[in-house]
């Protein structure tokens, strides 16, 4: 009952509630990002969602526009401390989890949870192999049980496989575990990045993050 019914309405709530406090947090974050290189506030970035569905999950954008797409050997996308495509407001946005918290209007819609397995790229769906596409079945969130105790310390596939044990034990005790983990890794801003800054690779692409 609780993972098909009571979680929505658990997320729906608590969005509302936060949503007053998000709206100062543009106010104030928007600008900054806007002036800093006259570009998008938001960043529409295209993941998979419950059942495959490709949704738009908005964050606000931390990279310079036109930064080119770099990517782990694994697929997953690159981070780092240093990164040079970032911009110096989305330096600090990045490490203080700022940039995610336009994803409350995703959970408003329906496309996302406050807890569950953080989205993918549509293009990692054909690299799922065995019970890896378990992971879709429910909302992807904000943050999750991957998010909170491991963060970016991880493979990607280990972290499917994470959140596939996070499905597998759903419960309102989890979820509340899981959330106060994350304000704690947050707050003492651990794992944020990746160490391992040998896996980087560049495409030709080009993305306003």
């Amino acid at each position: 009952m609780y993972k098909n019914f009571f979680k929505r309405v658990f997320d729906f709530i608590l969005a509302l509630v936060a949503l007053p406090f998000w709206l100062i947090i543009l106010v104030i974050i928007g600008p900054i990002i806007y002036f800093q290189d006259k570009g998008s506030i938001f960043y529409n970035a295209p993941r998979l969602g419950k059942d495959g569905k490709v949704f738009k999950m908005y964050k606000f954008r931390s990279m310079k526009i036109n930064a080119p797409d770099l990517r782990n050997d694994d697929g997953s996308t690159f981070n780092s401390e240093d990164d040079p495509r970032l911009t110096k407001i989305g330096k600090f946005i990045r490490k203080t989890s700022i940039d995610e918290t336009p994803q409350l209007l995703n959970i408003i819609k329906g496309d996302m949870s406050i807890i569950g397995p953080r989205p993918d790229l549509p293009e990692h769906r054909k690299l799922y192999k065995d019970n890896e596409e378990c992971k879709l079945e429910i909302r992807p969130g904000i943050t999750g049980y991957n998010q909170a105790y491991f963060r970016n310390t991880v493979p990607w596939k280990e972290r499917i496989q994470n959140d596939i044990f996070y499905i597998d034990n759903l419960s309102l005790w989890l979820d509340v575990k899981i959330f106060f983990k994350t304000a704690v890794s947050v707050l003492k801003r651990e794992d944020v990045y990746v160490n391992d800054k040998s896996t980087k690779t560049t495409s030709n692409k080009s993305v306003g993050m």
